[in-house]
C-alpha cells in the first residue's frame, strides 16, 4: 500500500477505519471511444469510466499503480494501489475513500496524545494538491497543525474550544466546525509528504478530560456529511470511528520532469499530445500528458488524440458571416465565401493594402505615447493596490513623521539589487524576501520585497512603514523609504552587516562565537529598544513578533530590533487589543494565544524567551518532537539545575551572579499569567541596574581616572509581581 499512514500506537487500541461516501465529480474524459490501450480490455465499472493508463485486468494498464478491480455485484471500483474505492478519475485528479478517520484518546491526567505524530505519504506518483483538501480536527481545547516532511515547515492548521462538556458533536446540520469542538483549515499548498502534529490546550476547563469525541482526518474539501460518513452523534457509545473519508489526489505517469521524461524510451505521452508537469512543477519529477489543441482522446494510447473537426461544432460563431470553416489537421481556418463577382479579390486585396499601410503609420505614431500611458498606468495600479491610498491617509491624519519618508523610484531599487539578483538575497520570510543594494551615491541599504500580492500583507506592508517612520531609536531598525510603483511593495531600510542573532546562536559554524559580555549587552539593548516602544512614543506599539531571528546585528554586536509587520498601535486609554492570534511557535505567550487579547506582556514573555537563548544556546522549538526551551529551561530553574543546560561557553565565561540574576528575570517573563510578568520598563530598568553593578566593580578595579560613568536613566512601572510565589512559573 503505497499511501501510508505510520502511527505511534496507544498501548490497547489501533482502529482501521473504513467507510464509503457516495460523492461523484463530473468527468474530464467525455470521449470514451479511446480510453484503454487493449480493444479487449473493459472500461467501465458500473457508471464509472476507467481511463488509461489506468485500467481493469492485466495488460489493460500502464503499471501496477494504476491496476482497478471491479466489484460486479455492487459495481463499484476499488484502486488496488491504495486499497481503496474510487469515485471518479479524471484526466488529473483522483477521488478515492482513502483517508482513516483517527481516534483521539488523550490522557486524562496529563493530556498527551497516544498517537504521537502521524505521518502520512502519498508516493512519488501522487500528491494532495493545494486547496482541494482540508484537515479536520474533532476535538476540545486541542490544536493541530501540518508539517512538511521534506522543507520541515509548517503548512497549515487550526484550534478547538470547549465552554461546557455537554458540547454537541459536529454534522452537517449543526455544526460550521468553525472551531467549537470542530476545526477544519484548507491545506494551501501541494504536498505528498508530511507529519500531522495534535496536542491539547490546558484551558480552565481541561474539556479533553471528559470529553469522547475526540478524531481527525484529511478529507476533500467540500466534505460536510458528519453524520451520514462518520456517526458523531454516536460518540461515546459505541466504536463510531471504523471509517475512512474521501480525498483528492492529483495523480501523475512518470518520475521526472517533462524536460527529461521527453529524453527517455518510457516518455509515455504519444503523438499530438504535450507533457504537463504536475503539481509542484518539474521540481517534483512528475509528469502527465494531455491532447494538444485541436484534439480530443486520450494521450496515453497509440493515435489515442483524434483531430476535431471544428466546422461541425454547434457554435454558429466559428467563423465569421459570409465565410467558409475549412476544417484542417489539429485546426481550422476560414475563408471568404466564392461570390460571382470576377473583381471581387481585387478589390478586397486593395482595400486590406491600403488599410495596412493606414495602420502602419498610426501605429508608428502612436506606439511611443501608448508604451508612456501604459507605464503611468502601471504605475497608478501598482501605487494604488501596494496601499499607496492608505499611506497617504496615515501621513495626512498623524502629525509624526510619516511625510518624511521618502518614495523610491523603481528603476533605482532595480539598480540597486542587480534587478533583485538571488546573490543578494540577505534573507528569506513566511511575508518576504530581503536584498542588499548599494544606491548610487555608495550608501548600502536592505531592500524587503513582498512575496505575492495579497490584501494581509500590503495592510502589513502600510503598518510597518507607518509604525517605523513614527519612532526613532538606536535599536530599533531604521526605515529610510518605500517604492510603491512595483507589482509587490518594497521597504528600503539602513543595512545591518552582521545578520541575526538566531545565526550566530544556532546556525554552524557560529554556535558559542558570542562572548557573554556581548550577549548581555545584546539583551540590554532589546529590553531597551521594547521599554521605548511600550513606554515613551505617543501611542505604545506592541511588536508581536520577537524572535532571535528579528533581532540584527551589526559588526560589533550592536542590537537591532526588525520586522515590524505584525506591530500594533495601541491607544493610551486602552490595556489590550483583541485580535486574529499571529507570531511564531515558541515564542508566542500561551495566555494571548488562549484568549486572543494583545498586550505588552505578550512581548515580554517573547523577550523572556530570547534571553533563555542567550543563556543556552538552544533554539526554541528544535523539531517536531521537542517540548520547546521555555519548558526545559523553568524546569532546570525549580529543580536548581541552571548549569547543566547552560551553553559551555556561557557557564564557564559569566559571572555567576550574573548568570543567575538573568535567569531569574528571564523566569519573571515566562510566567504563564500575564499580571504576574514585569513590564518592559521594569525589565529593562533591571538589566541596567546590573550594567550599572558591572562598571561600578570595573571601576574600583581601575584607576579613577579611566573609569567612566554612564548616565542615569529613570524606569518607573509598577511592580505587578510582588508578592506572587515562585511556584507559578
Amino acid at each position: 500500500m503505497s499511501f501510508i499512514i505510520a502511527q505511534i500506537m496507544a498501548p490497547q487500541r489501533m482502529l482501521v477505519r473504513i467507510m464509503y461516501s457516495a460523492l461523484l465529480f463530473a468527468l474530464h474524459f467525455q470521449d470514451t471511444t479511446a480510453l484503454t490501450k487493449n480493444p479487449h480490455c473493459q472500461n467501465k465499472c458500473g457508471n464509472l469510466t476507467i481511463p488509461y493508463p489506468f485500467g481493469i485486468g492485466e495488460k489493460c494498464y500502464l503499471a501496477e499503480r494504476y491496476a482497478v478491480t471491479c466489484n460486479h455485484s455492487t459495481n463499484s471500483a476499488y484502486l488496488d494501489f491504495f486499497d481503496s474505492q474510487v469515485f471518479n478519475i479524471s484526466e488529473s485528479d483522483l477521488l478515492i475513500d482513502a483517508f482513516p478517520v483517527l481516534d483521539l484518546e488523550f490522557n486524562k491526567s496529563s493530556g498527551a496524545n497516544p498517537l504521537g505524530s502521524p505521518e502520512v505519504s502519498s508516493g512519488p506518483y501522487f500528491i494532495f494538491p493545494r486547496a482541494r483538501n482540508k484537515l479536520v480536527v474533532v476535538a476540545c481545547d486541542a490544536y493541530a497543525y501540518i508539517v512538511d516532511s521534506k522543507t520541515k515547515n509548517l503548512v497549515t492548521g487550526c484550534a478547538t474550544f470547549c465552554n461546557r462538556k455537554d458540547i454537541v458533536p459536529p454534522s452537517s446540520s449543526t455544526s460550521s466546525c468553525a472551531g467549537i469542538h470542530c476545526c477544519q483549515t484548507s491545506i494551501p499548498k501541494d504536498i505528498s509528504d508530511f507529519t500531522i502534529q495534535v496536542h491539547s490546550m490546558n484551558t480552565d476547563q481541561k474539556s479533553w478530560a471528559s470529553d469522547n469525541c475526540n478524531a481527525f482526518f484529511i478529507a476533500e474539501k467540500d466534505f460536510d456529511e458528519f453524520d451520514k460518513s462518520t456517526n458523531f452523534s454516536d460518540c461515546g457509545k459505541d466504536d463510531i470511528f471504523s471509517y475512512t473519508v474521501p480525498v483528492i489526489l492529483e495523480w501523475a505517469v512518470g518520475n521526472t520532469s517533462c524536460k527529461n521524461a521527453s529524453k527517455t524510451e518510457g516518455y509515455a505521452c504519444r503523438e499530438n499530445s504535450d507533457c504537463v508537469d504536475a503539481a509542484g512543477g518539474g521540481g517534483r519529477g512528475a509528469y502527465r500528458c494531455r491532447c494538444k489543441r485541436g484534439y480530443k482522446g486520450n494521450p496515453y494510447i497509440k493515435q489515442g488524440c483524434k483531430d476535431v473537426n471544428e466546422c461541425t461544432s454547434k457554435d454558429k460563431n466559428v467563423c465569421p458571416e459570409k465565410t467558409v470553416c475549412v476544417n484542417t489537421i489539429g485546426s481550422y481556418h476560414c475563408k471568404i465565401e466564392p461570390r460571382r463577382h470576377r473583381f471581387m479579390p481585387i478589390y478586397l486585396g486593395t482595400a486590406l493594402a491600403i488599410s495596412f499601410l493606414i495602420l502602419v503609420a498610426v501605429c508608428l505614431w502612436l506606439t511611443r505615447e501608448h508604451k508612456k500611458r501604459m507605464d503611468k498606468k502601471s504605475k497608478q495600479k501598482f501605487f494604488k493596490r501596494n496601499g499607496g491610498l492608505l499611506l497617504q491617509h496615515h501621513i495626512s491624519s498623524t502629525r509624526g513623521s510619516a511625510s518624511q519618508t521618502k518614495l523610491f523610484v523603481r528603476e533605482d531599487l532595480k539598480k540597486a539589487t542587480d534587478n533583485f539578483n538571488e546573490n543578494r538575497i540577505l534573507g528569506k520570510g513566511g511575508l518576504g524576501t530581503v536584498y542588499k543594494g548599494m544606491l548610487s551615491d555608495g550608501s548600502v541599504i536592505a531592500v524587503k520585497k513582498s512575496n505575492i500580492v495579497d490584501k494581509n500583507q500590503v495592510d502589513q506592508f502600510i503598518n510597518e512603514v507607518f509604525i517605523l517612520s513614527q519612532i526613532s531609536h538606536r535599536h530599533i531598525v531604521k526605515l529610510l523609504g518605500c517604492c510603491l510603483e512595483t507589482e509587490v511593495p518594497l521597504l528600503v531600510y539602513e543595512y545591518i552587516s552582521n545578520g541575526t542573532l538566531y545565526h550566530h546562536l544556532h546556525d554552524e559554524p557560529n554556535i558559542s562565537t558570542i562572548s557573554w559580555e556581548n550577549r548581555f549587552r545584546i539583551a540590554v539593548e532589546v529590553a531597551g529598544a521594547l521599554s521605548y516602544l511600550h513606554s515613551c512614543v505617543t501611542t505604545a506599539i506592541f511588536h508581536r513578533d520577537i524572535k532571535s531571528s528579528n533581532i540584527l546585528l551589526d559588526e560589533n554586536y550592536r542590537a537591532v530590533v526588525s520586522d515590524f509587520g505584525l506591530s500594533r498601535s495601541v491607544p493610551i486609554d486602552k490595556t489590550h487589543l483583541t485580535t486574529l492570534v499571529g507570531g511564531t511557535f515558541g515564542y508566542l505567550d500561551p495566555e494571548y494565544f488562549r484568549s486572543g487579547q494583545l498586550n505588552d506582556k505578550s512581548d515580554v514573555y517573547a523577550f523572556g524567551v530570547v534571553l533563555a537563548e542567550l543563556l543556552t544556546g538552544q533554539q526554541a522549538v528544535s523539531s517536531k518532537t521537542d517540548v520547546g526551551l521555555v519548558i526545559r529551561f523553568r524546569s532546570a530553574i525549580k529543580e536548581n539545575s541552571l548549569f547543566e543546560i547552560l551553553e559551555k561557553r556561557i557557564a564557564t565565561e559569566g559571572p555567576e551572579e550574573e548568570i543567575l540574576a538573568v535567569a531569574k528575570l528571564a523566569k519573571r517573563c515566562l510566567k504563564l499569567t500575564a499580571r504576574k510578568r514585569p513590564c518592559m520598563k521594569e525589565v529593562a530598568a533591571e538589566l541596567d541596574g546590573l550594567t550599572r553593578i558591572k562598571e561600578h566593580k570595573i571601576c574600583k578595579q581601575t584607576s579613577r581616572d579611566t573609569c567612566c560613568s554612564t548616565s542615569e536613566r529613570s524606569f518607573s512601572c509598577i511592580n505587578e509581581t510582588s508578592g506572587e510565589h515562585d511556584e507559578d512559573i
